[in-house]
Protein backbone atom coordinates (compact mmCIF):
# COMPACT_ATOMS: atom_id res chain seq x y z
CA UNK A 1 0.00 0.00 0.00
CA UNK A 2 1.03 3.07 -0.46
CA UNK A 3 1.68 6.05 2.16
CA UNK A 4 -1.02 7.78 2.16
CA UNK A 5 -3.51 4.82 2.40
CA UNK A 6 -1.38 3.46 5.30
CA UNK A 7 -2.29 6.50 6.71
CA UNK A 8 -5.93 6.19 5.91
CA UNK A 9 -6.03 2.95 7.32
CA UNK A 10 -4.53 4.14 10.68
CA UNK A 11 -6.93 7.18 10.87
CA UNK A 12 -9.81 4.61 10.10
CA UNK A 13 -8.67 2.42 12.72
CA UNK A 14 -8.74 5.16 15.33
CA UNK A 15 -12.05 6.97 14.45
CA UNK A 16 -13.29 3.43 14.27
CA UNK A 17 -11.58 2.71 17.73
CA UNK A 18 -12.18 5.71 19.22
CA UNK A 19 -16.36 5.27 19.00
CA UNK A 20 -16.04 2.84 22.14
CA UNK A 21 -14.29 5.33 23.94
CA UNK A 22 -17.22 7.30 22.62
CA UNK A 23 -20.19 5.14 24.30
CA UNK A 24 -18.67 4.55 26.95
CA UNK A 25 -18.92 8.18 27.50
CA UNK A 26 -22.41 9.09 26.21
CA UNK A 27 -24.56 5.77 27.01
CA UNK A 28 -24.72 5.99 30.85
CA UNK A 29 -25.98 9.23 30.87
CA UNK A 30 -28.82 9.13 27.36
CA UNK A 31 -29.26 5.60 27.39
CA UNK A 32 -28.08 3.26 25.03
CA UNK A 33 -31.21 3.57 22.60
CA UNK A 34 -31.25 6.99 22.95
CA UNK A 35 -27.51 7.08 22.00
CA UNK A 36 -27.48 4.94 18.99
CA UNK A 37 -30.73 6.65 17.96
CA UNK A 38 -28.58 9.70 17.36
CA UNK A 39 -25.79 8.26 16.32
CA UNK A 40 -27.26 6.65 13.19
CA UNK A 41 -29.91 9.73 12.75
CA UNK A 42 -26.95 12.25 12.32
CA UNK A 43 -24.59 10.19 10.37
CA UNK A 44 -27.23 8.92 8.07
CA UNK A 45 -28.30 12.34 7.62
CA UNK A 46 -24.77 13.73 6.94
CA UNK A 47 -23.93 10.89 4.50
CA UNK A 48 -27.27 11.54 3.04
CA UNK A 49 -26.07 15.44 2.37
CA UNK A 50 -22.94 13.95 0.79
CA UNK A 51 -25.00 11.54 -1.44
CA UNK A 52 -26.76 14.22 -2.71
CA UNK A 53 -23.69 16.45 -3.29
CA UNK A 54 -22.51 13.95 -5.30
CA UNK A 55 -25.40 13.08 -7.05
CA UNK A 56 -25.45 9.23 -6.05
CA UNK A 57 -28.57 7.21 -6.91
CA UNK A 58 -30.10 5.61 -3.94
CA UNK A 59 -32.40 3.35 -5.80
CA UNK A 60 -34.60 3.23 -3.08
CA UNK A 61 -37.49 1.76 -4.88
CA UNK A 62 -36.09 -1.48 -5.77
CA UNK A 63 -33.20 -1.99 -2.97
CA UNK A 64 -34.60 -0.50 0.02
CA UNK A 65 -35.81 -3.76 1.72
CA UNK A 66 -32.06 -4.64 1.35
CA UNK A 67 -31.07 -1.29 2.61
CA UNK A 68 -33.55 -1.79 5.97
CA UNK A 69 -32.09 -5.14 7.00
CA UNK A 70 -28.63 -4.60 6.59
CA UNK A 71 -29.42 -1.48 8.89
CA UNK A 72 -31.24 -3.15 11.61
CA UNK A 73 -28.33 -6.22 11.54
CA UNK A 74 -25.56 -3.65 10.70
CA UNK A 75 -26.25 -0.87 12.89
CA UNK A 76 -29.28 -0.78 15.03
CA UNK A 77 -28.89 -4.20 16.79
CA UNK A 78 -25.03 -4.66 17.18
CA UNK A 79 -24.90 -0.53 17.81
CA UNK A 80 -27.16 -0.64 20.58
CA UNK A 81 -25.63 -3.92 22.14
CA UNK A 82 -22.64 -2.07 22.34
CA UNK A 83 -23.79 0.59 24.18
CA UNK A 84 -25.66 -1.67 26.36
CA UNK A 85 -22.90 -3.80 27.06
CA UNK A 86 -20.69 -0.69 27.81
CA UNK A 87 -22.70 0.27 30.50
CA UNK A 88 -20.76 -1.60 33.03
CA UNK A 89 -17.62 -3.15 30.29
CA UNK A 90 -14.57 -1.14 29.75
CA UNK A 91 -14.16 0.56 26.17
CA UNK A 92 -11.09 -1.42 25.56
CA UNK A 93 -12.93 -4.68 26.39
CA UNK A 94 -16.07 -4.25 24.51
CA UNK A 95 -13.29 -3.39 21.50
CA UNK A 96 -11.47 -6.59 22.14
CA UNK A 97 -14.59 -8.65 21.76
CA UNK A 98 -15.89 -6.93 19.42
CA UNK A 99 -12.85 -8.84 16.95
CA UNK A 100 -14.41 -11.46 17.29
CA UNK A 101 -16.95 -10.36 14.36
CA UNK A 102 -15.06 -12.26 11.54
CA UNK A 103 -15.08 -15.35 13.48
CA UNK A 104 -18.95 -15.24 14.32
CA UNK A 105 -19.38 -14.66 10.02
CA UNK A 106 -17.19 -17.72 9.36
CA UNK A 107 -19.34 -19.80 11.47
CA UNK A 108 -22.77 -18.15 9.88
CA UNK A 109 -20.87 -18.57 6.30
CA UNK A 110 -20.87 -22.27 7.07
CA UNK A 111 -24.38 -22.72 7.98
CA UNK A 112 -26.27 -20.36 5.88
CA UNK A 113 -23.91 -20.46 2.40
CA UNK A 114 -22.32 -23.73 3.11
CA UNK A 115 -18.74 -22.16 2.82
CA UNK A 116 -16.18 -24.31 4.27
CA UNK A 117 -14.72 -24.44 7.57
CA UNK A 118 -11.62 -24.91 6.25
CA UNK A 119 -8.94 -26.25 9.09
CA UNK A 120 -7.35 -22.74 9.30
CA UNK A 121 -10.71 -21.50 9.98
CA UNK A 122 -11.26 -24.20 12.41
CA UNK A 123 -8.14 -23.33 13.93
CA UNK A 124 -8.90 -19.97 14.22
CA UNK A 125 -12.27 -20.41 15.37
CA UNK A 126 -10.75 -22.21 18.42
CA UNK A 127 -7.81 -19.42 18.81
CA UNK A 128 -10.76 -16.98 19.30
CA UNK A 129 -12.50 -18.99 21.77
CA UNK A 130 -9.74 -18.92 24.17
CA UNK A 131 -8.77 -15.39 23.83
CA UNK A 132 -13.10 -14.34 24.94
CA UNK A 133 -12.00 -17.32 27.95
CA UNK A 134 -8.81 -15.69 29.17
CA UNK A 135 -9.54 -12.10 28.49
CA UNK A 136 -12.79 -12.94 30.72
CA UNK A 137 -11.55 -15.95 32.72
CA UNK A 138 -8.64 -13.52 33.73
CA UNK A 139 -10.68 -10.28 34.10
CA UNK A 140 -9.89 -8.46 36.99
CA UNK A 141 -13.70 -7.63 36.64
CA UNK A 142 -15.32 -8.84 39.48
CA UNK A 143 -17.52 -11.36 38.00
CA UNK A 144 -21.48 -11.24 38.66
CA UNK A 145 -24.66 -11.71 36.54
CA UNK A 146 -24.51 -7.71 35.02
CA UNK A 147 -21.25 -8.19 33.71
CA UNK A 148 -22.15 -11.65 32.31
CA UNK A 149 -24.96 -10.26 30.26
CA UNK A 150 -22.52 -7.63 29.51
CA UNK A 151 -20.40 -9.92 27.96
CA UNK A 152 -23.36 -11.40 26.20
CA UNK A 153 -24.43 -7.90 24.57
CA UNK A 154 -21.10 -7.46 23.68
CA UNK A 155 -20.19 -11.14 21.48
CA UNK A 156 -23.80 -10.76 20.55
CA UNK A 157 -23.16 -7.58 18.97
CA UNK A 158 -20.19 -9.52 17.20
CA UNK A 159 -22.70 -12.06 16.09
CA UNK A 160 -24.41 -9.54 14.52
CA UNK A 161 -21.64 -7.83 12.12
CA UNK A 162 -21.29 -11.58 11.23
CA UNK A 163 -24.86 -12.11 10.32
CA UNK A 164 -25.23 -8.79 8.82
CA UNK A 165 -21.48 -9.19 6.84
CA UNK A 166 -22.80 -12.49 5.14
CA UNK A 167 -26.61 -10.96 4.60
CA UNK A 168 -24.99 -7.99 2.31
CA UNK A 169 -22.42 -10.89 0.45
CA UNK A 170 -25.74 -12.61 -0.61
CA UNK A 171 -28.35 -9.90 -1.62
CA UNK A 172 -26.00 -6.47 -2.10
CA UNK A 173 -23.53 -7.71 -4.10
CA UNK A 174 -22.63 -4.93 -6.46
CA UNK A 175 -24.12 -2.04 -4.67
CA UNK A 176 -22.42 1.42 -4.12
CA UNK A 177 -21.01 1.45 -0.81
CA UNK A 178 -21.73 5.19 -0.24
CA UNK A 179 -25.82 4.34 -1.18
CA UNK A 180 -25.49 1.67 1.11
CA UNK A 181 -24.17 3.15 4.25
CA UNK A 182 -26.64 5.88 3.55
CA UNK A 183 -29.48 4.73 3.79
CA UNK A 184 -28.58 1.04 5.95
CA UNK A 185 -27.93 4.14 8.69
CA UNK A 186 -30.93 5.69 7.85
CA UNK A 187 -32.86 2.63 7.92
CA UNK A 188 -31.19 1.84 10.98
CA UNK A 189 -32.28 5.39 12.51
CA UNK A 190 -36.34 4.82 11.24
CA UNK A 191 -36.38 1.46 13.04
CA UNK A 192 -34.98 2.59 16.11
CA UNK A 193 -36.56 5.73 16.29
CA UNK A 194 -40.15 4.44 17.90
CA UNK A 195 -38.06 2.44 20.73
CA UNK A 196 -35.98 5.91 21.40
CA UNK A 197 -39.08 7.77 22.07
CA UNK A 198 -40.10 5.09 24.23
CA UNK A 199 -36.92 5.03 26.27
CA UNK A 200 -35.96 8.55 26.24
CA UNK A 201 -32.62 10.07 28.20
CA UNK A 202 -33.23 10.20 31.93
CA UNK A 203 -30.57 13.21 32.59
CA UNK A 204 -29.88 16.13 30.69
CA UNK A 205 -26.32 15.61 28.60
CA UNK A 206 -23.37 17.29 29.53
CA UNK A 207 -21.03 19.23 27.42
CA UNK A 208 -18.82 15.94 27.36
CA UNK A 209 -21.80 14.07 26.77
CA UNK A 210 -22.64 16.73 23.79
CA UNK A 211 -19.18 16.17 22.32
CA UNK A 212 -19.01 12.56 22.41
CA UNK A 213 -22.48 11.88 20.86
CA UNK A 214 -21.05 14.61 17.49
CA UNK A 215 -17.86 12.96 17.70
CA UNK A 216 -19.72 9.33 17.01
CA UNK A 217 -21.89 10.25 14.45
CA UNK A 218 -20.06 12.51 12.50
CA UNK A 219 -16.50 11.58 12.87
CA UNK A 220 -16.72 7.59 14.10
CA UNK A 221 -19.62 6.78 11.95
CA UNK A 222 -20.01 9.41 8.53
CA UNK A 223 -16.45 10.41 7.99
CA UNK A 224 -15.23 6.95 9.28
CA UNK A 225 -17.51 5.29 6.23
CA UNK A 226 -15.80 7.98 3.68
CA UNK A 227 -12.86 7.23 4.68
CA UNK A 228 -13.86 3.30 4.44
CA UNK A 229 -15.15 3.67 0.88
CA UNK A 230 -12.01 5.68 -0.27
CA UNK A 231 -9.78 2.55 0.73
CA UNK A 232 -11.82 -0.24 -0.65
CA UNK A 233 -11.42 1.75 -4.34
CA UNK A 234 -7.98 2.21 -3.79
CA UNK A 235 -6.42 -1.42 -2.19
CA UNK A 236 -9.26 -3.27 -2.39
CA UNK A 237 -11.55 -4.89 0.33
CA UNK A 238 -9.00 -7.43 1.66
CA UNK A 239 -6.52 -5.39 2.54
CA UNK A 240 -8.87 -2.52 3.99
CA UNK A 241 -10.12 -5.77 6.05
CA UNK A 242 -7.35 -5.34 8.34
CA UNK A 243 -8.03 -2.41 9.72
CA UNK A 244 -10.28 -4.99 12.15
CA UNK A 245 -6.78 -5.70 13.66
CA UNK A 246 -6.34 -2.28 14.61
CA UNK A 247 -9.64 -0.59 15.63
CA UNK A 248 -9.59 -3.18 19.10
CA UNK A 249 -5.49 -1.85 19.64
CA UNK A 250 -7.12 1.66 19.16
CA UNK A 251 -10.50 1.33 21.26
CA UNK A 252 -7.68 0.02 24.58
CA UNK A 253 -5.08 3.08 23.47
CA UNK A 254 -8.68 5.28 23.91
CA UNK A 255 -9.58 3.63 26.82
CA UNK A 256 -6.65 3.97 29.01
CA UNK A 257 -5.41 7.29 27.70
CA UNK A 258 -8.78 9.40 28.27
CA UNK A 259 -10.62 7.12 31.00
CA UNK A 260 -7.59 5.65 32.68
CA UNK A 261 -8.98 2.31 31.91
CA UNK A 262 -6.68 -0.36 33.30
CA UNK A 263 -3.70 -2.70 30.93
CA UNK A 264 -3.81 -6.03 32.51
CA UNK A 265 -2.03 -9.33 31.26
CA UNK A 266 -4.61 -10.87 30.46
CA UNK A 267 -6.04 -7.96 28.40
CA UNK A 268 -2.87 -7.65 26.15
CA UNK A 269 -3.06 -12.10 26.12
CA UNK A 270 -6.22 -12.45 25.26
CA UNK A 271 -6.39 -9.19 22.46
CA UNK A 272 -3.33 -10.83 21.17
CA UNK A 273 -4.80 -14.50 21.05
CA UNK A 274 -8.06 -13.16 19.65
CA UNK A 275 -6.49 -11.16 16.60
CA UNK A 276 -4.57 -14.47 15.74
CA UNK A 277 -7.64 -16.62 15.49
CA UNK A 278 -9.00 -13.78 13.37
CA UNK A 279 -5.80 -14.11 11.43
CA UNK A 280 -6.49 -17.58 10.80
CA UNK A 281 -10.27 -16.97 9.90
CA UNK A 282 -10.09 -14.04 7.66
CA UNK A 283 -6.68 -15.79 5.29
CA UNK A 284 -4.60 -12.52 6.33
CA UNK A 285 -0.79 -13.78 5.36
CA UNK A 286 2.17 -11.70 5.72
CA UNK A 287 3.11 -10.10 2.34
CA UNK A 288 5.54 -12.42 0.78
CA UNK A 289 9.18 -11.41 0.31
CA UNK A 290 10.09 -10.47 -3.37
CA UNK A 291 13.42 -12.09 -4.43
CA UNK A 292 16.20 -9.95 -5.34
CA UNK A 293 16.11 -9.10 -9.10
CA UNK A 294 19.14 -10.73 -10.93
CA UNK A 295 22.12 -9.46 -11.20
CA UNK A 296 22.78 -8.12 -14.61
CA UNK A 297 24.78 -9.32 -17.65
CA UNK A 298 28.02 -6.99 -18.08
CA UNK A 299 26.15 -6.04 -21.28
CA UNK A 300 23.48 -4.68 -19.17
CA UNK A 301 25.64 -3.09 -17.14
CA UNK A 302 27.51 -0.97 -19.79
CA UNK A 303 24.58 0.15 -21.74
CA UNK A 304 22.90 0.92 -17.93
CA UNK A 305 26.10 3.10 -17.69
CA UNK A 306 25.87 4.75 -21.16
CA UNK A 307 22.62 5.50 -20.88
CA UNK A 308 22.84 7.12 -17.29
CA UNK A 309 25.47 9.72 -18.85
CA UNK A 310 23.46 11.10 -21.37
Amino acid sequence: MKKQDVGALLLLSTLWGGSFLCMRVAAPVLGPIALIELRVLIAGLALLAYALFRRQPLELRTRWWHYLVIGVLNSAIPFTFIATAELHLAAGLSAILNATSPLFGAVIAALWIKEALTPRKIIGLILGLAGVAVLVGWSPLPFSQTIAWSLVFSLAAAAFYGLGGVYTKIYAQGYNSLALATCSQLGAALVLMPFAVAFPPQQLPTTPVIIAVVILALVCTAIAYLIYFGLIARVGPTRALTVTFLVPGFGVFWGVLLLHEPLTLSTLLGFAIILAGTGFVTGLRLPARRPAPPAPSQKEYNETNLTSTR
